[in-house]
């Protein structure tokens, strides 16, 4: 399977094996991002979460 970057439009071929393809495949809300891109949010997360500031979005707690 073919899939092409949210951020980046690179497009990658994918293993049709791999749970990460078949999420994508039956769950077409599911976007994907080449590793390059998840890694790069990934470490920004990581250095956000370092200074302190990082605010968790709002959700609802379930009494």
């Amino acid at each position: 399977m073919r899939a092409k970057c949210l951020l980046c439009d690179r497009v990658d071929s994918l293993n049709d094996e791999d749970p990460q393809t078949k999420k994508l495949r039956n769950r077409p809300i599911h976007t994907y991002t080449c590793k390059d891109c998840y890694e790069r949010i990934a470490k920004r997360t990581e250095e956000r979460l370092a200074t302190g500031n990082y605010h968790i979005p709002h959700h609802k707690n379930n009494p």
